[in-house]
């Protein structure tokens, strides 16, 4: 390949060391895959064209976290630094529960972590760098396919550099019985660190599988982590999706999972952020077919100067299908929460019923929140409907458990539990929502 000039549009130091170290890759990787070798190509150039998004793109101009990675990672903390801190990753793994539990440490997989107990039959499991030599067909069938590398920045950064993840098929038919706990860990114990994990899930006709994407920080240094998730859901098939973060002060997040549906399938999502610096989440859900069924959940806690953007798009493609999305955030001291949902009905998508909710409690005058929830309709036999609210804590609720012996600190989180816990009871594996809700409840306890 030749030699890939910068472009004079990409200022920041950031970026061209990203550009750098993808060029590189490209030059450097030994993976047997023609295929995944265009794919990777393909999303260089489209990096190079597209750029790290600045201050005037439209769809981060709340998140500035190009400005945040440029301040924070000189172009040497761009590649990721491999350690493994045991006694702080093991104490991270949920316990008492029958899983499948894969853990990435800075972007690389750890054996010792790592444990399966589904059998093959139901079930195959392996890194992504092993998909691509073993299971070409459909790496070839499924891979780039959905993750769009030509209007993201990070997806095209992502697609082009990412050495390794997590690939999973269940076959036709299959229940798997244990649910598979994907940890993906920053351990910054020793210096700053940037790491790019991809994932490809491929769940086919009538089976079911639950699946946990939970994202944990060691160390005290700041980390980036830059993740694309691609899911697809076959005919009958219920896929139940989780993502959990759960990360540092000083943590960068940007997140894209992209999600297609087929006939008569049920996709259930939940995202919760109890903590980082400075999170992105892109949930992209494409409804490709008839009778399907989508539900989308968030939880957003913020406090000091956080901030955390969920993105959200439904692009209903097909007739008589539904879909429902209820995100919520709680933002304290100088946090800042972002919500941005779409929702697309097409002109053959008739009959769709689609309803999206962001509800907001803002907790001190100097919290925010931007919220856009948008609909946009092509069809005219349809069923759809939008809102967000803003506010704080009702007062009337307030006293009323005051005067049933509760102090106002005690009554003020007891009303903040019952807020989140519309969408923590739609996490179906119950040890992770019980730990869930007692980190929620601790650290309602410690912030007022």
């Amino acid at each position: 390949m030749s030699q890939i000039i910068i472009s004079k549009q990409h200022q920041t130091a950031i970026e061209e060391a990203f550009l750098q170290q993808a060029d590189l890759f490209q030059k450097t990787s030994h993976s047997t895959s023609p295929y995944v070798q265009k794919v990777r190509r393909e999303a260089f150039a489209n990096l190079e064209k597209l750029g790290l998004p600045g201050n005037k793109n439209e769809e981060y101009k709340y998140t500035r976290i190009t400005r945040a990675l440029n301040k924070h990672f000189a172009p040497e903390n761009i590649k990721p630094a491999y350690a493994e801190n045991a006694i702080g990753i093991s104490q991270l793994i949920l316990s008492g529960i029958e899983a499948n539990i894969l853990v990435f440490v800075n972007g690389k997989f750890s054996q010792q972590h790592s444990n399966m107990v589904s059998p093959p039959q139901e079930i195959i499991i392996s890194t992504l760098s092993e998909a691509f030599e073993s299971h070409t067909n459909l790496i070839e069938r499924y891979y780039g396919k959905y993750a769009d590398s030509k209007t993201d920045a990070f997806t095209a950064l992502n697609t082009a550099v990412a050495e390794d993840g997590i690939f999973i098929y269940v076959p036709q038919g299959k229940v798997v019985s244990a649910p598979v706990l994907i940890y993906f860990i920053t351990d910054t114990t020793e210096e700053k660190t940037v790491s790019q994990p991809r994932n490809l899930y491929i769940i086919e006709e009538n089976s079911q599988v639950d699946l946990v994407e939970s994202f944990h920080t060691v160390g005290e240094q700041e980390g980036y982590h830059n993740i694309v998730s691609e899911i697809v859901v076959n005919k009958q098939a219920v896929v139940n999706y989780h993502k959990i973060e759960i990360e540092g002060k000083d943590t960068y997040h940007t997140g894209n999972t992209h999600v297609v549906q087929t006939a008569e399938s049920l996709f259930n999502a939940v995202t919760v952020s109890v903590s980082g610096g400075m999170i992105r989440n892109n949930l992209n859900l494409v409804i490709d077919a008839e009778n399907c069924e989508s539900h989308m959940y968030g939880l957003y806690m913020l406090d000091q100067e956080t901030l955390v953007d969920n993105h959200t798009m439904v692009d209903h493609r097909k007739a008589n299908s539904f879909s429902n999305e209820l995100y919520k955030g709680i933002m304290d001291d100088k946090s800042k929460g972002v919500f941005n949902g779409k929702v697309y009905v097409r002109p053959d998508a008739q009959k769709t019923n689609a309803f999206q909710s962001n509800k907001n409690i803002l907790l001190t005058d100097d919290a925010s929140i931007d919220t856009k929830p948008q609909l946009e309709i092509w069809a005219d036999d349809v069923k759809c409907s939008h809102g967000a609210t803003t506010g704080q804590i009702d007062a009337e609720q307030l006293f009323y458990l005051q005067t049933r012996g509760l102090d106002k600190r005690q009554a003020t989180a007891l009303l903040l539990k019952a807020f989140a816990s519309d969408v923590l009871q739609n996490i179906r594996i119950q040890p992770l929502r019980e730990v869930l809700e007692k980190i929620i409840s601790q650290r309602l306890q410690k912030d007022l």
